[in-house]
């Protein structure tokens, strides 16, 4: 009974908190609709989160795309070579980049780099009292703090994950000539890359980049604003905020990949 209360109990505070979540998400959703709620300062947020996680990646997310694309060809040259199918090279490339690789390590580095800064940035804000002079002044943090950094985020995650799959084809092309794996028509490349992306691919794409961007930027806010003002609690915060926007991310992959291809 011990142990049947205790999963009982770890299995309710998960539901809480998956509610409490999409709760915030769904309030995110709403209030970014609604052109009121975006005045300069919070567009001037907005495009310094998105100068940060974007811009500023763009350079490791192109060297990791690179890196990506040459693997995936390097491993997979053996078999196209032993049964003769080089036009399959496209296809591969998309089935294990487009719909896999892509989405999950662009997330993993927007985790790691921005996730942690936006969760430590926003908790020493606390530490500071700083969230309570905007309440003092009758401002909104939902509005100047949370929702600039999740929109940007979002935003960030569905740029650098088009670049990196674009990036990562061409690198796979690449490497497929110097092994021979390909014979040089890159006419024949795209049209097998474009043939392999069907609309249910599309739509797996944007769930794995939005849905995962929402929850990575709402739960590293919530992980920073959560804390009771202790300078101690800041570190805590940003790893908490790593750990859970990985286990949301993998989970969401999965549950995507699930209900699209199954």
């Amino acid at each position: 009974m011990n142990i049947l209360g205790y999963f009982g109990k770890r299995t309710i505070l998960r539901w809480h908190s998956v509610r409490s979540l999409t709760a915030v998400i769904c309030g995110i959703l709403w209030t970014a609709s609604k052109p009121r709620y975006w005045p300069r300062t919070v567009r001037e947020l907005l495009a310094r989160q998105i100068l940060f996680t974007a811009v500023d990646a763009f350079g490791l997310i192109a060297f990791i795309a690179i890196l990506s694309g040459i693997s995936i060809v390097t491993q997979a040259q053996v078999w196209l070579a032993r049964f003769g199918q080089s036009a399959m090279l496209g296809s591969i490339l998309v089935a294990v980049i487009f719909r896999e690789i892509g989405p999950l390590l662009v997330n993993f580095v927007i985790i790691g780099r921005s996730g942690t800064a936006v969760a430590t940035e926003l908790a020493s804000m606390k530490v500071r009292r700083e969230t309570n002079v905007l309440n003092a002044q009758g401002m909104d943090p939902m509005i100047y703090l949370v929702l600039p950094r999740v929109i940007g985020i979002v935003i960030s995650v569905l740029c650098l994950t088009i670049m990196f799959s674009v990036v990562s084809l061409m690198s796979g092309y690449l490497m497929g000539l110097v092994l021979e794996v390909t014979k040089g028509d890159y006419q024949q490349f795209i049209s097998s890359v474009t043939g392999a992306i069907a609309p249910k691919d599309v739509g797996n794409f944007l769930a794995k980049t939005i849905i995962p961007g929402l929850t990575t930027g709402v739960i590293c806010c919530i992980e920073g604003l959560e804390i009771r003002g202790s300078i101690t609690e800041v570190p805590q915060a940003a790893t908490k905020a790593v750990v859970k926007s990985i286990a949301a991310v993998l989970v969401v992959s999965a549950i995507v990949s699930i209900l699209t291809y199954a």
